[in-house]
């Protein structure tokens, strides 16, 4: 299988900065999105921090042990190298005044063969397009997400909420985080998308799903995307990675060649 990716990320039409993060690394299959809280300057260090950080931290760990490594193995990579974001994030909060109070959501995937391992922490999202149906791969960890579970709100309640950004789950608020991880099959035309709660409180699933839909390259779509986040009113920074799985072209088979003689 081939992976191609695009990452972008925009401040929006209404903050003054730009909070989120995106990272790639293409060569090992990594692709990493945060999205940063605690007042000016502070949640974009949050976001930077956990990108650059789990992003090199499981790129070394992929070049020495991808070619053995097994699903379970990847998901305590996965495991260990947030934590190690989460506790560098929470030292510097409660070291640097500048810092006080940072945290970042997170969302996150990994590549191994046929197989995404997705994991996340937050209401940073994840969604996977196939033949024409759109998939929410995550559950947000929110205050509107637990009120859905439990029935004190629907979900048309939520949408219309004023307290859609309470998360309940974040890195670098306390001294360790549970990153929620899940194996998603990958085949032949999937688009895997990740994005902050900037695009995905603009846009309806539909939207998102006529994009992903669409024969636009990853680059084109991660535009499409932020440019109809930005057009319904941009209300917060947008920040999407967008990932296309093709099978690569065949090589023609000794007959084949011959026929072409």
């Amino acid at each position: 299988m081939e992976f191609f990716y695009s990452a972008l990320t925009d401040v929006g039409r209404v903050r003054a900065n730009n909070e989120d993060a995106v990272r790639v690394d293409a060569e090992h299959g990594i692709v990493v999105l945060a999205d940063g809280m605690g007042g000016y300057n502070a949640g974009e260090v949050a976001s930077a921090m956990a990108v650059d950080l789990i992003v090199e931290e499981l790129g070394r760990w992929l070049r020495e042990a991808a070619a053995v490594a097994t699903l379970r193995d990847v998901r305590r990579a996965m495991e260990i190298c947030v934590d190690n974001a989460n506790r560098a994030i929470f030292e510097a909060a409660n070291t640097n005044d500048d810092c006080a109070g940072m945290g970042t959501t997170l969302v996150m995937g990994a590549v191994l063969g046929s197989t995404l391992l997705v994991g996340h922490v937050g209401d940073s999202r994840a969604y996977r397009w196939r033949a024409g149906v759109l998939t929410l791969l995550t559950r947000d960890h929110s205050l509107l997400q637990e009120q859905i579970d439990i029935g004190l709100i629907t979900p048309a309640d939520a949408a219309a909420s004023g307290y859609r950004n309470l998360v309940t789950r974040a890195l670098g608020v306390e001294d360790t985080v549970l990153l929620d991880v899940q194996e998603v099959g990958i085949a032949s035309g999937d688009v895997l998308l990740l994005c902050s709660d900037g695009l995905n409180d603009m846009l309806h699933d539909a939207d998102i799903a006529a994009v992903l839909g669409s024969a636009e390259s990853p680059h084109e779509m991660s535009q499409h995307l932020i440019e109809l986040a930005n057009g319904r009113g941009g209300r917060d920074n947008v920040s999407v990675i967008v990932v296309k799985a093709q099978e690569p072209p065949r090589k023609p088979g000794m007959m084949a060649k011959l026929l072409r003689k």
